[in-house]
């Protein structure tokens, strides 16, 4: 049975497609895996692949993905794939997302998957919206932005990482350099080309809740392009993390959470989605 804490990518047996109950969405969301080696640019510490690496993706066969998802949604839509695997609440196709076990923007077939994908879904299930999830670090890319415009024209959105906006915080929880100028740059081309809204993850680190000071840098940094967003996705942590840091990350009491999210609301206009 699909839970909200089991995002396992092979729970359908196939090499690109997999579904999950997504608690932000509100359902099942078929999810597209363009990293299926488990490899990424990033190494979140929240991340909950097991056996994370650094780098890319092999070439995507995107044949097999077309297949793959053509097959899955016919099951869904058409046979009872959900009355038999999903929970009688979540028992309803809320999106195709790109996501899975790497950064999606980093295929070198991203936009061409982008393509296929709104192919089918228009054929298939018009109207089902397409989602990307991703840390935006390659959204100044040429071929990311033509994956980005032709998602718009699927009427899709974007969901963009932006975990934390001092240097050294970001450092921290998505073992990157950190640099706020780039995400705020990448942030602003992406609105511009897609809806997009902001996702934070938003936890204890050490048993310590992020700081005034964390809290307010991430205002500020959300401020000047309030008026191109559609929003902020503020999670918590609900699944394990499978990285070395995971015994040292906690979820934060709800409270704390709405207490960020009306600051959010309160310094940038922006809505706020909470799911603690």
């Amino acid at each position: 049975m699909l839970t909200t804490v089991d995002h396992s990518r092979d729970s359908a047996g196939l090499r690109y497609v997999y579904p999950v109950v997504s608690r932000r969405a509100g359902g099942v969301s078929v999810g597209v895996n363009l990293n299926p080696n488990n490899a990424c640019n990033w190494a979140c510490v929240y991340c909950q692949v097991e056996g994370l690496s650094r780098g890319g993706p092999p070439p995507i066969d995107l044949d097999l993905l077309a297949d793959e998802l053509s097959g899955f949604l016919q099951a869904a839509i058409d046979g009872d794939y959900l009355s038999r695997h999903a929970p009688p609440e979540a028992r309803r196709l809320v999106d195709v997302a790109f996501s899975g076990n790497g950064e999606p923007t980093s295929a070198a077939e991203f936009a061409a998957a982008v393509d296929v994908v709104g192919r089918i879904v228009e054929r298939l299930a018009p109207g089902l919206p397409v989602r990307l999830i991703t840390n935006g670090s390659l959204v100044h890319r040429p071929g990311v932005q033509d994956g980005l415009r032709r998602l718009s024209e699927l009427s899709g959105e974007v969901w963009f990482k932006l975990d934390r906006a001092l240097a050294d915080e970001i450092a921290r929880v998505n073992e990157i350099p950190g640099s706020p100028e780039k995400a705020a740059r990448n942030l602003e081309i992406c609105a511009g080309l897609v809806r997009t809204w902001v996702q934070t993850c938003w936890f204890a680190f050490d048993g310590q809740a992020p700081t005034k000071d964390s809290a307010d840098a991430y205002c500020r940094l959300l401020q000047p392009l309030a008026g191109k967003l559609a929003g902020v996705h503020l999670y918590g942590l609900a699944r394990p993390s499978m990285q070395p840091a995971a015994p040292r990350l906690s979820a934060l009491p709800a409270a704390v959470m709405q207490q960020f999210a009306a600051q959010i609301e309160k310094e940038t206009g922006l809505k706020v989605i909470v799911s603690p």
